[in-house]
């Protein structure tokens, strides 16, 4: 038995057929793509709301901020290993139910531990589906991998920008609670599609088994990593470049999504206003999707490309430093185009390995330790800009932090394979 590119054991032996079956398997990560920042970005502009109602300030602001990189980074950890032990298909499933439990549970607090608690289970979950939904568009899709990861990361910034967008009209209509708690509505309609691609899975795992072994077509599970090649990620030059390439990115990101409501409203801007550039922010990211995947796969070394994004966010940079309310879509606009590395970095983990095996650990460890490196962002952003008095300090930190992204950027855009590396 041949396999062809893009053709999975699952979607030769499901009786439903390969196109039909790929197309289940897209519409299961189409939609929890979509829930992979709803946790987030739905809240930053409701803090002042909700610290009004359950009582908190500056600090526990900074820590909510923290959450979404710290439970991102301890899934980049974690979720490699769950996926070889339970299989990637099994344990996003599992994401997929702990996502929608927390953001719908979260709503509910009357407390910030109650708060904080819920908000790590919903983030964690979707930080299973960062880590895993790359290797799984390299199991089913490997022939489309641009295509499909333009499609599925364009739906990650839907899900992050439509949030921010709608969080105060929500809260207006009908409460803080209700702005938080109707996004579990997108994980909940992820559930059904996900339950079949498992299902089918365990299927075509049942049936290899009773074919002769010599039938067998080869998985690219055979080809999993050692534990010393595993191991010797912290060695690869490539995997750390791709880390600092998305971590640093990640900073920024979520550094912003914090603060930046703040920044407009102490330049006197109002509350609607705020959450109106965060959507802006990561709306403008769409375009950023739509090309940075193509741009990975058409051009052997993009590193030039990263070189432009960096610009943009220095430019966005100087305009809230320096004029703020001047014209707040321009610099919101040319900081939505500096993330642009994120998709890039997202790409190329499946473009820098050959099989879906390499691409789960290149994820896991470029995920959870650039996750765990941004972490310090939306805290020290905050710290320095308290004891400054002044939002300089906080900017020139960032700047440090373009540059940063830059050096790992420039390691991994160099057109070669972690296998052949690690090799």
């Amino acid at each position: 038995m041949t396999t062809t590119p893009g053709t999975s054991a699952f979607t030769r032996l499901t009786a439903t057929g390969r196109w039909r079956g790929r197309a289940i398997v897209l519409l299961a990560i189409v939609l929890f793509s979509l829930s992979l920042r709803t946790a987030v970005t739905s809240i930053t502009p409701l803090l002042a709301r909700i610290s009004d109602d359950i009582g908190f300030g500056n600090t526990t602001s900074g820590i909510i901020g923290m959450l979404p990189t710290l439970m991102f980074g301890l899934a980049g950890i974690s979720a490699p290993a769950l996926g070889r032990r339970f299989g990637i298909e099994q344990v996003t499933l599992a994401a997929v139910v702990l996502t929608g439990i927390g953001i719908a549970s979260r709503s509910l607090a009357n407390d910030v531990p109650t708060l904080l608690i819920l908000s790590c289970a919903a983030l964690f979950g979707m930080g299973v589906g960062n880590i895993l939904i790359p290797p799984l568009v390299k199991r089913y899709f490997s022939d489309r991998i641009a295509l499909i990861s333009t499609v599925y990361i364009t739906f990650v910034q839907l899900g992050t920008a439509i949030p921010a967008a709608l969080a105060i009209p929500l809260a207006d209509a009908g409460g803080w609670r209700l702005s938080l708690g109707v996004w579990a509505l997108v994980p909940l309609a992820a559930l059904l599609p996900w339950v079949w691609v498992v299902r089918e899975r365990r299927a075509t795992v049942r049936a290899e088994r009773d074919l002769p072994a010599e039938a067998r077509p080869r998985s690219d599970d055979s080809a999993s990593l050692s534990d010393s090649a595993r191991t010797s990620l912290w060695g690869s030059t490539m995997a750390w470049g791709l880390t600092l390439m998305f971590g640093m990115t990640s900073l920024m990101t979520y550094s912003l999504f914090t603060w930046l409501p703040s920044i407009y409203r102490d330049a006197g801007g109002s509350e609607a206003l705020g959450g109106g550039m965060v959507a802006v922010f990561s709306g403008v990211g769409f375009a950023g999707t739509l090309v940075a995947p193509v741009l990975c796969a058409r051009f052997a070394n993009p590193f030039p490309f990263a070189l432009a994004f960096a610009a943009c966010w220095l430019v966005g940079f100087g305009g809230l430093l320096w004029a703020p309310l001047t014209v707040p879509w321009l610099w919101a606009i040319m900081l939505g185009i500096g993330p642009t590395t994120f998709p890039m970095a997202l790409t190329l983990i499946n473009l820098r390995t050959r099989t879906s095996a390499a691409s789960a650990s290149l994820s896991g460890f470029s995920q959870g330790v650039g996750y765990l490196l941004a972490c310090a962002g939306p805290i020290l952003f905050g710290v320095l800009h308290d004891a400054t008095g002044s939002w300089a300090a906080p900017f020139g930190f960032l700047i440090a932090v373009v540059v940063v992204m830059l050096s790992g950027a420039w390691v991994i855009c160099k057109p070669r394979y972690l296998e052949d590396q690690l090799a």
